[in-house]
């Protein structure tokens, strides 16, 4: 998992050979003005969910994990969104099975931490992280770029 600036997405880059794509469409776009819904960027290999929703209490945000695909979440507009965080190998009581088609599976585990993103904030999940997105109060506006590993 990492949380950081969008000034300090350069650093990220070298992690996999399609960020530095994917940093740079989510530097060159104005994500305020693209309707809601998924959109290819590069094929399925980079591809983004905008997104307008309501954030939800912990108790509702249950943890996921993915095996396809890294996630760049930035939020584009709200105060804040909470995430709540935990090692993927120290979850242990999945809702269902892996469904591929997807690339999700969610959990009932509680997150072994919680972190905030604030506007002008991007955090990266790993197929080693289970998250809990959309925690808070009120309504954001945010984008989910999915990398293909």
């Amino acid at each position: 998992m990492i949380l950081d600036s969008l000034k300090n997405s350069a650093l990220y880059c070298g992690v996999h050979p399609r960020m530095r794509k994917a940093f740079e469409l989510i530097a060159s776009t104005d994500w305020k003005t693209i309707e809601p819904g998924i959109h290819e960027l590069d094929g399925k290999d980079i591809y983004v969910n905008v997104m307008e929703r309501e954030l939800k209490l912990k108790k509702d945000a249950k943890l996921e994990v993915h095996n396809a695909y890294i996630d760049i979440q930035v939020l584009v507009s709200g105060t804040s969104e909470s995430f709540g965080w935990s090692e993927r190998k120290d979850l242990c009581k999945p809702q269902s099975d892996f469904d591929r088609e997807k690339d999700i599976q969610l959990f009932d585990d509680e997150p072994q931490t919680y972190y905030t993103l604030r506007p002008g904030q991007f955090t990266v999940f790993f197929p080693e992280d289970g998250h809990a997105p959309m925690v808070g109060e009120g309504t954001v506006r945010k984008i989910i770029v999915k990398v293909r590993l």
